[in-house]
C-alpha cells in the first residue's frame, strides 16, 4: 500500500477561462428573507476580496415557502450565481449532491446566516488551493477566535467536540462550525462513503478524512451566533448520537474501506510512526481521566435530554449504556493503544461488566437518594451521579487495565 508522500499539486489558478477555482455553497430550507442579503453580501465580498474566479450555489433542498424564487431571482441578478433544487431536506444531502455537480477545485459551505466573518475565507481556501491541505474548518474554539453566544450553546458544543475526542480519537478542533472547505479531488474519495444526509454530514467526513490520513487545516474565526436559528438542539444532540454509534460501529468492524481510502488519498508519514501508547501507568490514568471527562460529560447530557420523558432509573440506563460502550472503545484505543479487531469482544465483555457494577452504584445512589428525598432537586440528583459515576470510574480503570495490559497489538 502506498500513499501520497508529497504535497498535492496546486490549484491552477492564473486563467479565468476555465471556470471557478471556488465554489461556495449555501444550503437552504425556507430561508426567502434571509437568502438575498446574505448572496449579495458574500458575492459583494468575493468580487472584491477573493483574487480567483468563484461561483456561489444556493442548495435549496425541499423549501416550502419562496426560497426558490429569491434564489432563481439572484441567479438572474448576479454572474457566478446558481441554484440546485433537492426535493428532500438534509442539510448534507444538498451539500453532497451541490459539491458533487461541481466543476470546481476547490468546494465550501457556509451557513446561511453568514455567524462567520467572511474575512476568514479566503485563509479557509488557501491552503486547499495551494496543495498543502486537503480539508479546511472554521473553529470557534481555539484561543484567538472571538466568539458570541449564549452559555448553553457554548457547552453543548465544547461537549459534543470532547466527546468526539474520546469516542471516536477525533484530532480537529470544532466539527459543527458551518464553515468548511475541501478539495474537489478529495471529496470525490470520501463523498460515496458518507452516509448521513443531516447536521453529523460534517463530522462523519471529517473523522472519515482523518482516518484515511488526510490534512485538515483549523482557521480561528470570528463568529456570532444567530438569535433565529432554528436547529433544534436535542433532536440534533441526540441524532449525533446516533450517528456517533452508527460510525464507531462501522470503524470497528471495519466496514469502511479505510486502507484503501489512505492509499487513493492519504500522505504518507515523514519518518516512522509514532509509538503506541506506553505501558506506563501515568500516561495511562491522564488519557483514561480525559476519556472519562468525555464520557461523563455526555452521559449527563444525555440523562438530561431522556430524564423527563423516561423517569430518572431508565434515563440512568440508557445513558449509561451508550457511553460504557463508547468509553470502552475510546480506552482501548487510547488509554492502552490496541488497534485492530483482536480482542476487541472479549475488551467490550470487560467494559459491560465494567458497566453492570457502574449502573450498580449509579441505580444504588438514586434509589437511596429517593428513598431519603421524595422529590430531589435536579442538581442534587445530579451531584449524586456525578460523586457514584466518580467510583465507577475507579472500578473501570482497574477492570480495563487488567483485561487490556500488555495485550496491545
Amino acid at each position: 500500500m502506498t500513499a501520497l508522500s508529497g504535497p498535492r499539486a496546486a490549484v491552477q489558478t492564473r486563467s479565468t477561462t476555465s471556470g471557478a477555482v471556488l465554489d461556495v455553497v449555501i444550503p437552504v430550507y425556507n430561508e426567502e428573507t434571509d437568502l438575498g442579503p446574505c448572496v449579495r453580501r458574500l458575492h459583494a465580498h468575493l468580487s472584491e476580496h477573493f483574487p480567483y474566479p468563484f461561483q456561489i450555489t444556493v442548495a435549496d433542498n425541499a423549501s416550502v415557502d419562496g426560497t426558490l424564487a429569491v434564489a432563481q431571482a439572484l441567479a438572474a441578478e448576479l454572474p457566478g450565481v446558481g441554484v440546485r433544487h433537492l426535493d428532500a431536506k438534509g442539510r448534507g444531502r444538498a451539500l453532497s449532491a451541490a459539491w458533487s455537480a461541481s466543476s470546481a477545485p476547490v468546494l465550501a459551505y457556509m451557513d446561511v446566516d453568514l455567524s462567520t466573518d467572511l474575512a476568514a475565507l479566503l485563509p479557509l481556501v488557501a491552503p486547499l488551493i495551494s496543495g498543502h491541505s486537503d480539508l479546511a474548518i472554521g473553529t470557534r474554539l481555539a484561543r484567538t477566535s472571538r466568539v458570541v453566544r449564549g452559555a448553553k450553546r457554548e457547552v453543548i458544543s465544547r461537549a459534543y467536540n470532547l466527546l468526539l475526542r474520546g469516542a471516536l480519537a477525533a484530532r480537529f478542533s470544532d466539527a459543527q462550525c458551518g464553515f468548511k472547505a475541501i478539495r474537489a479531488d478529495v471529496a470525490a474519495g470520501l463523498l460515496p462513503h458518507v452516509r448521513d444526509t443531516g447536521w453529523f454530514f460534517d463530522t462523519e467526513l471529517l473523522v472519515l478524512a482523518q482516518r484515511a490520513g488526510l490534512r485538515i487545516h483549523e482557521v480561528p474565526v470570528d463568529w456570532v451566533d444567530d438569535p433565529d436559528s432554528r436547529v433544534d438542539i436535542v433532536a440534533t444532540a441526540l441524532a449525533d448520537l446516533r450517528g456517533m454509534g452508527r460510525l464507531g460501529r462501522a470503524l470497528v468492524t471495519g466496514a469502511l474501506p479505510l486502507a484503501e481510502l489512505r492509499a487513493q488519498l492519504g500522505r504518507a508519514p515523514l519518518a516512522a510512526p509514532p509509538a503506541q501508547v506506553p505501558v506506563g501507568l501515568p500516561r495511562q490514568l491522564t488519557r483514561f481521566a480525559a476519556v472519562g471527562v468525555a464520557s461523563t460529560l455526555a452521559y449527563l447530557l444525555l440523562f438530561v435530554a431522556t430524564r423527563g420523558a423516561l423517569g430518572a432509573q431508565p434515563a440512568n440506563l440508557l445513558a449509561l449504556l451508550v457511553t460504557a460502550v463508547a468509553n470502552t472503545a475510546a480506552n482501548r484505543r487510547l488509554t492502552f493503544g490496541i488497534t485492530g479487531s483482536r480482542h476487541a469482544g472479549r475488551h467490550h465483555a470487560q467494559g459491560l461488566l465494567a458497566f453492570a457494577l457502574g449502573l450498580a452504584l449509579t441505580s444504588g445512589a438514586l434509589a437511596v437518594l429517593h428513598a431519603l428525598v421524595a422529590v430531589p432537586a435536579r442538581p442534587v440528583e445530579l451531584a449524586v451521579l456525578v460523586a457514584a459515576n466518580l467510583a465507577a470510574t475507579v472500578l473501570r480503570f482497574v477492570l480495563l487495565r487488567l483485561g487490556m495490559h500488555h495485550r496491545r497489538g
